[in-house]
């Protein structure tokens, strides 16, 4: 395995729970991101030189660092004792629903890997991505495993790890709209509902096999029917000002489904084509003017999005 001074690295922003999959499904978002560049230095450990686009919200302290701490357990996992230094190129808002310290941990985790010369399949990498996850929001990988494997993800298990790539039907397309508005992961989890009544968590569990099986067929019918959350999304939705008339916005506008991605605040609208998600993004934007108040970014991404790669 040949190894590298230097080397790039990009990891997508990714949707998490789609509805009634909370921790559970996860899908990359092609567009926004992160960039980690990671470097040979002299002696060991990870260090991080500088952060951009951050605002200065990120710790530097690599021990406190979603990207710090996914790249020195990627060395620990691969078994090599290495210095590593990284510069994190924040291209996503923080606290958005859009896997933000995720992106961070599996570019670092990807890059760390192609600079020992790949001793590791991507598959291993969502550990030490875990452990980033950990350190900041709790231990699911919803977000690491799209983020890095690209497409929709089930993640079975996270001890041991046991993640699925689901297949995509053609054409799915998913909107994304993101409104000026901080809404803290650990503030979202916060307000989750600590007891679930039995029929709640029986219509998951129904929502959830319904999804997977929608996504095997192709039946996008089915998977209008199946993005549907009875326990974390409307809690989700009070904390996210114009929630509910944005989602309406979306399903008026021609979307399968629509709900809040991840903890919040964004919003995201599953659909058949491009031109409906396009419709949808510009309803949804409108809609969190008009009843929230809140200007907001958008993106339109096929559902099924490349993971991290070497730029």
């Amino acid at each position: 395995m040949a190894t590298m001074e230097e080397v790039t690295a990009f990891a997508p922003g990714s949707v998490s729970n789609l509805g009634p999959g909370f921790d559970i499904l996860g899908l990359a978002v092609a567009g926004p991101g992160d960039t980690v560049t990671a470097r040979r230095v002299p002696g060991s450990g990870v260090r991080i030189a500088r952060v951009e686009g951050d605002g200065g919200r990120l710790p530097r302290e690599a021990e406190r660092n979603t990207a710090g701490v996914a790249a020195a357990a990627t060395l620990r996992r691969a078994g090599v004792d290495a210095g590593v230094e990284l510069v994190l190129r924040k291209g996503m808002p923080i606290g958005s629903g859009l896997g933000s310290s995720a992106a961070s941990a599996a570019a670092a985790a990807y890059a760390v890997n192609l600079l020992l010369g790949s001793p590791l399949p991507v598959e291993a990498l969502v550990e030490p991505c875990l452990e980033a996850e950990a350190a900041v929001s709790g231990r699911h990988a919803d977000n690491v495993a799209p983020a890095l494997l690209g497409g929709l993800v089930l993640v079975r298990s996270v001890d041991p790890v046991d993640v699925l790539r689901l297949p995509v039907p053609a054409g799915l397309t998913i909107a994304v709209v993101t409104p000026a508005f901080d809404l803290p992961t650990r503030e979202a989890r916060a307000a989750l509902p600590k007891v679930v009544p039995l029929q709640a968590m029986v219509r998951n569990s129904a929502n959830i096999a319904a999804l997977v099986a929608a996504c095997h067929t192709g039946d996008l019918a089915l998977l209008r029917r199946a993005v549907v959350d009875d326990v974390v999304a409307p809690v989700r939705v009070a904390l996210i000002p114009g929630c509910g008339a944005v989602i309406r916005a979306a399903l008026d506008a021609g979307a399968l489904g629509s709900t809040v991605s991840g903890a919040g605040p964004s919003v995201f609208a599953l659909c058949d084509s491009e031109g409906i998600a396009r419709a949808a993004a510009e309803a949804m934007r409108a809609a969190f003017r008009e009843a929230g108040g809140l200007d907001s970014t958008a993106v339109v991404s096929p559902a099924d999005a490349p993971g991290a790669r070497r730029v």
